[in-house]
């Protein structure tokens, strides 16, 4: 009856300090051990050493802070018949290289039964400590080792324990990590619109006359205008005439006209002369029939192009 009531008073016990301990999430597990008691010499009256190899169950729940408590049961697999019930109160301490040393405390109750022996308690309650080391193989399974100290208050004795133990711990695998979200590359900005602007110079003059008339006034500083704006750009006058006259008279007269327009653009619009060249091609290149006053007066002239490219704002 006593055993009884003390089995009772244990699991009590344990329910009573499942709960602060289940206030923060942690796992149960179940498991099995082995364990070689050494009892106190002082309880075989004749002076004899007692040892006992037990093998048994326990069940547990460990919070993840590494608290946790332990009710186990271990029964004697030969020798002096000992049957034990412990309750244990566990904290880890740490973890280095997947391995984690605890200390334990706790209560527990055995009864030693052999006839050979002449005992001075068959059944007692102590106190015990110990340290250990536990290692979690993976996920689940949990292999542990502790050495124990028993006090027994009532007679002094000192018992002693090592025990084994495996553990499975009822713990959802860790859910793989999820992959780290890639960046997404940024579309690249749309190409601003653009548009290639060509600018055409053409200026006329009278016969036999390299004066720059001022009716092409608005053609000069359209060109100006667009050279200033764009820099790099530089312009190329060509010089032409018509068909009378001697070709070296014309070729000459040519190159006069070009240089007639450059220093309109140089001197009045202030054009750098560095940006503008001039070339006289004579009576070489005619565009119209020199035969007609018209077709004439056509290829009396100074040609200019230049082109460039700007963004188009919407």
């Amino acid at each position: 009856m006593k055993k009884l009531i003390t089995y009772a008073g244990l699991i009590g016990l344990a329910t009573a300090a499942s709960a602060p301990v289940m206030a923060q999430d942690g796992n149960w597990y179940l498991g099995a051990s082995a364990a070689q008691y050494y009892l106190d010499s002082d309880r075989d009256l004749m002076g004899g050493d007692i040892e006992s190899t037990v093998v048994g169950p326990q069940v547990g729940f460990l919070r993840e802070d590494g608290i946790g408590f332990e009710l186990g049961y271990l029964t004697d697999v030969g020798g002096d018949d000992l049957e034990s019930i412990s309750l244990s109160l566990i904290k880890m301490i740490g973890e280095a290289d997947g391995f984690r040393p605890f200390i334990t405390a706790g209560l527990s109750n055995y009864e030693l039964d052999d006839s050979d022996i002449a005992l001075e308690d068959e059944d007692t309650t102590q106190m015990h400590f110990g340290v250990g080391l536990s290692n979690m193989l993976n996920t689940n399974w949990e292999l542990r080792g502790d050495v124990r100290a028993l006090y027994e208050f009532s007679d002094n004795n000192f018992d002693g324990a090592f025990t084994l133990a495996v553990n499975y711990h009822f713990a959802d695998a860790e859910p793989a990590a999820e992959p780290a979200p890639q960046p997404v590359a940024a579309k690249p900005a749309p190409e601003p619109e653009k548009r290639t602007i060509t600018v055409r110079l053409n200026v006329e003059f009278e016969f036999d006359k390299d004066i720059v008339r001022a009716i092409y006034g608005d053609e000069l500083e359209a060109v100006a205008n667009a050279m200033k704006a764009h820099e790099d750009i530089e312009l190329v006058l060509e010089g032409h005439t018509d068909s009378r006259g001697k070709e070296d008279y014309n070729q000459d007269l040519s190159d006069r006209r070009a240089k007639a327009v450059k220093a309109k653009l140089t001197e009045v619009y202030g054009i750098p002369a560095s940006r503008i060249s001039t070339v006289g091609y004579g009576e070489s290149r005619p565009i119209a029939d020199n035969a007609t006053d018209e077709g004439r007066a056509r290829n009396r002239r100074v040609i200019g192009e230049m082109s460039y490219t700007e963004i188009v704002v919407e």
